[in-house]
């Protein structure tokens, strides 16, 4: 299986209550590439992201990772391709301790002894949380389990990450820090996020969902320039790009 491509092809969800949440996505996504996906509440963003690794099924149309679609006999490696960091993390981690969280992937896959113990410091060390690895989980801070959770990720050494608001609940000092993570991985990113400032520095490629389509796709400085699609989508500029309210100045 390649694992450098994600291609969306038609995709279509309706949920059982009837809701439409996408009609006809179709995009694609080559290697290396950091690409954000926008929108207002509802658009559709979160069902997207929940196709991108088989946490849903698609009502019709197709994803295909490496060139490869994903259904029953193709969701393990799917699984260990794409690696999915949840809105909350709390839904991500569930042992006792944050080792074990972290090495729960691992461990199925077959790792043990050293090798197990390399697989998990190193993740660990990535996201700069190996003094947390004998602490329950439910005892860190949001951005300590934020952490945590994309080293559960990270330690099944996924081709692509797919990150659900990412900085959500984080403080200034946990948003930067995971801004920096982010900005050092060299995988395939795609992120979902309210916040554009962020998306603005990671992400060099944008995608809008409006109303559960794509109603944009480019190069993130471009769209948030585009003041009439903004609007239309209910999305504002990034901070960084607006006038200074105090002096006047004028954003990027």
């Amino acid at each position: 299986m390649s694992h450098h491509i994600i291609e969306v092809d038609r995709l279509r969800h309706v949920y059982p209550d009837g809701t439409e949440a996408l009609r006809d996505i179709s995009f694609s996504i080559t290697h290396g590439e950091s690409v954000a996906v926008i929108g207002a509440n509802g658009a559709g963003k979160s069902t997207l992201l929940l196709h991108l690794n088989g946490h849903l099924s698609p009502s019709s149309g197709e994803i295909r990772i490496g060139h490869v679609p994903i259904d029953k006999a193709t969701l393990p490696k799917v699984r260990r391709t794409v690696g999915m960091v949840f809105q909350d993390p709390d839904d991500q981690l569930f042992m006792p301790t944050v080792y074990e969280d972290v090495a729960f992937g691992p461990l199925n896959l077959g790792m043990s002894g050293e090798e197990l113990e390399r697989c998990v410091s190193g993740a660990l060390q990535r996201v700069e949380a190996e003094h947390l690895a004998r602490k329950a989980p439910y005892r860190l801070s949001t951005g300590e389990k934020k952490r945590v959770a994309i080293a559960t990720v990270l330690s099944m050494t996924p081709d692509i990450l797919v990150l659900d608001e990412p900085t959500n609940g984080l403080d200034p000092h946990a948003r930067r820090q995971l801004i920096t993570l982010l900005k050092e991985f060299h995988h395939s990113k795609i992120v979902t996020s309210h916040d554009l400032d962020m998306v603005l520095e990671v992400c060099e490629r944008t995608i809008i969902l409006n109303g559960g389509v794509v109603r944009a796709d480019g190069p993130t400085v471009d769209i948030f320039r585009d003041d009439a699609l903004l609007r239309e989508c209910r999305l504002e500029k990034p901070l960084s790009m607006q006038g200074c309210p105090v002096c006047g100045g004028k954003g990027k």
